[in-house]
This record gives C-alpha cells, sequence and structure tokens, in this order.
C-alpha cells in the first residue's frame, strides 16, 4: 500500500459505496469517479470539485463546451474526448424513437431530441425531423450549419429532405446557443415561409422548435401553427 498514491483507498471506497447505493453519493463524488476513468493517475476529486463549482451542476459541467473545458487546468485531449463522447451517447439514446420509427405523438419528443443534440451546440444548426402519414418519425436530419447567432435555411432544403424520404409531414428545429428558446422576428419569418413553401408539394409543416440545452420554444404549443 505504500507504493499507491493517497486517494488509492478513498477511491476504492467511493467504488464500494457506488455498488451498494449509487444515489447516496454526492454529485461531485460521481463527478469525481468519471474522471479517475479519464484521469487515472491523479486525485480527481479537487477537479471534480472545481468543474462543479464553474459550472454549478453535474448537468451543467456534462454539457459544458470542449472550448470552455480546455480553460480547466488537469483537463488534456483525453478528458475533451469523454465529454464529446458523453454528448453523443447522450444524442443518441434521445434519438432512438426515430431509429424504431415511433409514432411523434407530442412536441416534446422531438423537442427533447433536439435538445440532446444540439442544445450544447455554441454555433446554429438547422435539422428536419420527418414523419410519414401516420406519424411514425422516419427521418432526423442536418440542413445547415451556421454561426454563434444565425443559419442561413432556404425553403428548397427542406423540401429536398422531404421529398427524398417520402415523408408526409415535417418539424423545422433549430437550437439557440445564447441561452433563450424564445423566437426572434426572423424565426417568424422563416416559419411563414416554410409553411408555403411545404404546402405547395403537399408536405404539412407540424412544428418549428427552437432548443436551448434546458428548454425549448414550440410554435405549435403557442398556438401559432
Amino acid at each position: 500500500m505504500a507504493d499507491k498514491p493517497h486517494y488509492h483507498g478513498h477511491r476504492q471506497r467511493l467504488k464500494e459505496r457506488l455498488t451498494q447505493d449509487s444515489s447516496q453519493l454526492a454529485d461531485y463524488e460521481l463527478l469525481e469517479l468519471l474522471l479517475a476513468h479519464v484521469i487515472p493517475r491523479r486525485d480527481t476529486k479537487p477537479l471534480a470539485k472545481e468543474l462543479l463549482s464553474r459550472y454549478e451542476t453535474l448537468r451543467g459541467v456534462l454539457l459544458a463546451r470542449p472550448e470552455e473545458l480546455s480553460d480547466v487546468k488537469g483537463l488534456g485531449p483525453s478528458a475533451e474526448i469523454f465529454f464529446t463522447l458523453f454528448k453523443e451517447i447522450r444524442a443518441r439514446v434521445e434519438e432512438e424513437p426515430a431509429r424504431k420509427r415511433e409514432i411523434l405523438s407530442h412536441p416534446s419528443k422531438a423537442a427533447h431530441m433536439a435538445m440532446s443534440r444540439l442544445g450544447h451546440l455554441s454555433t446554429e444548426e438547422f435539422w428536419v425531423v420527418l414523419v410519414d402519414a401516420k406519424n411514425r418519425l422516419i427521418g432526423w436530419e442536418r440542413i445547415t450549419s451556421g454561426t454563434v447567432n444565425e443559419t442561413a435555411v432556404y425553403p428548397r432544403e427542406l423540401i429536398a429532405k422531404a421529398l427524398q424520404r417520402k415523408a408526409a409531414s415535417c418539424i423545422m428545429v433549430h437550437n439557440h446557443p445564447g441561452g433563450d428558446p424564445r423566437p426572434s422576428r426572423m424565426d417568424d419569418e422563416l416559419t411563414e415561409r416554410m409553411q408555403r413553401a411545404c404546402h405547395e408539394v403537399g408536405v404539412r409543416l407540424l412544428d418549428h422548435i427552437i432548443v436551448t440545452d434546458d428548454d425549448y420554444y414550440s410554435y405549435q404549443m403557442q398556438g401559432q401553427l
């Protein structure tokens, strides 16, 4: 034991507590164990506490942007890979309904799928959810990527995706990196333009959803579509 680092015993006790009753571990202890898989030869308790102090919650830490995490002393490329991996796994879990062609019964299903994929991004992206005549999900695809506060979207790009997949209806989705999901005047104009374009080719525009990492705005739920 004398040759082992000072935190070895503490980490082992944490693992034992985790297997006995994981709900009893504090947030920093869970994060400490996660980081131990990325930085195994370092005491990760101080780093876990620093990250929670900076981002306030576990969610905040796990959804932090890579460029922000690179500023934290002690987090190297392996940590960036880990957090990117976590985000991708989370996004794919939320996208499972699309993969299984589940019925889209409420805007929240599309919203949560979009929040996990787009909510944490530092630039705007525009995606489309495609559904068949029975409201089964048949597609979830990126249309365009943009800048911090805008992305150029053209009706023909969305229409092309819908016709290619033989979709009966679609839902427009994009993110607001600033953290406020409320639509801008440009978002309203885009929605009206897309609605007209979809109508002309016989595709229904069901909704336009704007997401952040923890909130969303649905035109349909607000009675605007």
